[in-house]
């Protein structure tokens, strides 16, 4: 959705109606994760994309029918399918696809308000019925619960007038706990429950599509490598911030691309700012007086990967002074040093790659090995803890 978010929005601001065919889920390896989108207008445009060209043609038709008024569907492409490779779908694996129109001013309008939450990188979920005893295309929007001292502030974390139904009280509560929950996760997926609401039924089918903001990048030891991996970082989609306590160092001009450069010292930066799961951590300051008080910091948070740069001795030593300062073996077995994947990286470009390639491991579980040597599945569903952001399959489980 981000990919094609000005698109969108100057559509539902210009007034011009548009059928959004989504990705809901995937069996095997498909393309595009669920919460891929391809949107086409009344005039034929077309922007965004579900399968990275395998079915295209055919969802296009999809939409152009949905929006005359066929109403909204779900549609299945892949190799159970008699008709995969006239659509071009030779990849190994099969996509469910939602297509539902934004044909009038109230349904553009409630899109709209989503997102422009996701253009403030405010987080937002938007469930959909796909199937079942309920209303296929009925939608709802939900936003994180409330804190306390915000609770009568209107606008922070409720949405007035936009967050829709989906048929019953029982299953809009229901449906928004559980997008509550997936949105503090950053997960998006198909989740199951009776007509009301009740769990562990499978009568209505519903897509939970989460609008998280981006991850942090936070980079400390502002060198060389730190500013090759702040770009990497920026590519990825991470919000990066680069963090050194040098004011001759920690400047816009040498990290251009990074969201924030903050002068502080680091474990004093890290222990006032937020840190979540899905952050990541890279610390390549090389000065113990510097890197001991902020490991120590940086392990009492629930970042997902801290990785530390340094020789092997370094490193030792590092494990030493931790120890001595309170550390135990379970939280130091979460710190990636040396930092990085066997890549034979020389350069601060090559490094930062080698960095970047162990967060993508770490995420979602992969071996780091050739994949030329390895059979079966390339894409792994989620990682070691379960962060990824795969979706689950359209069929009860």
């Amino acid at each position: 959705m981000r990919d094609i978010l000005p698109d969108l929005r100057a559509r539902c601001s210009d007034g011009i109606p548009f059928a959004l065919a989504t990705v809901v889920a995937v069996h095997g390896s498909a393309p595009r994760d669920p919460g891929a989108v391809l949107a086409v207008d009344a005039a034929g445009a077309v922007v965004g994309s579900v399968s990275g060209g395998c079915v295209e043609g055919d969802v296009y038709e999809v939409a152009r029918e949905v929006l005359a008024g066929a109403g909204p569907r779900v549609v299945s492409y892949g190799i159970s399918d008699d008709e995969a490779f006239g659509v071009g779908l030779t990849c190994g694996g099969t996509i469910e696809i939602l297509v539902r129109a934004y044909a009038t001013a109230a349904e553009r309008e409630g899109l709209a308000a989503v997102l422009d939450l996701i253009a403030a990188d405010l987080p937002v979920a938007e469930a959909t019925v796909l199937s079942g005893a309920a209303e296929t295309g009925a939608r709802l929007v939900v936003r994180p619960a409330p804190a306390p001292d915000i609770h009568d502030t209107p606008g922070i974390h409720d949405t007035p007038g936009t967050p829709g139904t989906l048929g019953s009280e029982g299953l809009d509560a229901a449906v928004t706990d559980d997008a509550r929950g997936l949105l503090a996760q950053g997960h998006t997926g198909i989740q199951w429950y009776g007509a009301h609401g009740q769990r562990r039924m499978q009568e209505v089918a519903v897509f939970v599509r989460t609008y998280a903001p981006p991850p942090r990048m936070l980079v400390f030891g502002a060198i060389d490598h730190a500013a090759a991996t702040a770009r990497i970082g920026s590519f990825l989609g991470y919000r990066v911030t680069v963090c050194d306590a040098r004011p001759a160092f920690a400047t816009r001009e040498r990290f251009p691309v990074a969201d924030e450069v903050v002068c502080a010292w680091p474990h004093d930066y890290l222990e006032a700012t937020e840190v979540d799961a899905r952050t990541v951590i890279c610390v390549l300051t090389h000065d113990p007086k510097f890197d001991v008080p902020l490991l120590a910091a940086a392990l009492r948070t629930p970042a997902a990967y801290i990785g530390v740069m340094g020789s092997r001795r370094t490193h030792r030593d590092r494990l030493a002074r931790l120890r001595a300062a309170g550390a135990d073996e379970a939280h130091l077995a979460r710190l990636a040093s040396p930092v990085g994947l066997d890549l034979g990286a020389r350069t601060p470009e090559e490094t930062a790659v080698s960095i970047a390639a162990e967060i993508i491991q770490h995420r979602w579980g992969g071996t780091g090995r050739p994949l030329g040597e390895l059979s079966g599945a390339i894409h792994h569903p989620g990682g070691p803890t379960g962060r990824g952001d795969q979706g689950t399959a359209f069929a009860p489980s």
